[in-house]
């Protein structure tokens, strides 16, 4: 069974950043294309950014594109978010996924694609 921990989550003013992590307890990291989620108070959980088994492929939302960069390092069964000129609609509990793909360099974006979920860290961004 694999358990997904997330860490990193704070309190950042607009135009600061934050890196979450996401530490995966199976051996079998390597094999899971990893995703972020994030959902916001009344809103539904939306696709951030994902990442290919081998990582060289990742994509993100629009709303990130250019300041969000999704990383893993598969020695070490973690997941990264590093987020740059952060924003208040940034503000959200983040989520990190992992999903089954027989495609090494597919990344899933689609909620339903991914199989288990960390319990959530919390971004808060203050104007």
């Amino acid at each position: 069974q694999v358990v997904l921990v997330e860490s990193g989550g704070g309190l950042v003013q607009a135009g600061g950043s934050l890196r979450l992590s996401c530490t995966a307890s199976a051996r079998t990291f390597s094999t899971w294309a990893m995703g972020w989620f994030r959902q916001a108070p009344g809103k539904e959980r939306e696709f951030v950014a994902g990442i290919s088994w081998i990582g060289g492929e990742t994509d993100y939302t629009d709303s990130v594109k250019g300041r969000f960069t999704c990383s893993r390092e598969n020695a070490r069964n973690t997941l990264y978010l590093q987020m740059n000129s952060l924003k208040p609609e940034d503000t959200a509990v983040y989520y990190c996924a992992a999903g089954h793909t027989i495609d090494l360099y597919r990344v899933l974006t689609g909620r339903h694609e991914y199989d288990k979920w960390g319990q959530g860290t919390q971004v808060t961004v203050s104007s």
